[in-house]
């Protein structure tokens, strides 16, 4: 909130992707009384979205509609806020991108065109090394047992 002139309740936010990020940011976003609005691909994961009390957009409906939100956060680890849809987002928007590298941010479009974006690459490790080292311990434990090894 430190980088925007308003706050996120009552503001209106875009979430692109419904992976394990975009699900608890959306649930986050939405309890504190943004307008959560949340992009995916699958019908499934729409319906879903839907199902949670947000408003859902497919990827599709992304151009015609990416100039309306506050505050976009991009879980993508893919190109997706490319050259021509940073050119329909709001002047004033804000950008942050959570995404694993390669990250879906054109950073340097997004610098001409004069959108600010923060890219938050290994926000967990960085605010919260113990819990992130315990979910990544827990995930390699997982995934070993999953191999049976």
């Amino acid at each position: 909130m430190a980088e925007t002139p308003i706050t996120l309740h009552g503001s209106k936010c875009l979430v692109l992707g419904y992976g394990k990020i975009g699900k608890i940011l959306s649930k986050m976003l939405f309890g504190i009384g943004a307008q959560t609005f949340v992009e995916a691909r699958k019908y499934a994961d729409l319906a879903m979205i839907e199902g949670h009390g947000y408003e859902p957009l497919s990827l599709c409906e992304l151009k015609s509609r990416i100039g309306e939100f506050d505050i976009i956060f991009n879980t993508v680890p893919a190109m997706i806020l490319d050259g021509k849809l940073l050119k329909l987002v709001k002047k004033d928007a804000l950008i942050i991108d959570l995404a694993s590298k390669p990250g879906g941010v054109d950073f340097k479009t997004a610098k001409e065109v004069g959108v600010k974006v923060i890219w938050a690459l290994s926000l967990p490790g960085k605010v919260a090394p113990i819990t992130s080292g315990a979910i990544i311990k827990d995930t390699i434990m997982n995934i070993i047992n999953e191999l049976g090894v």
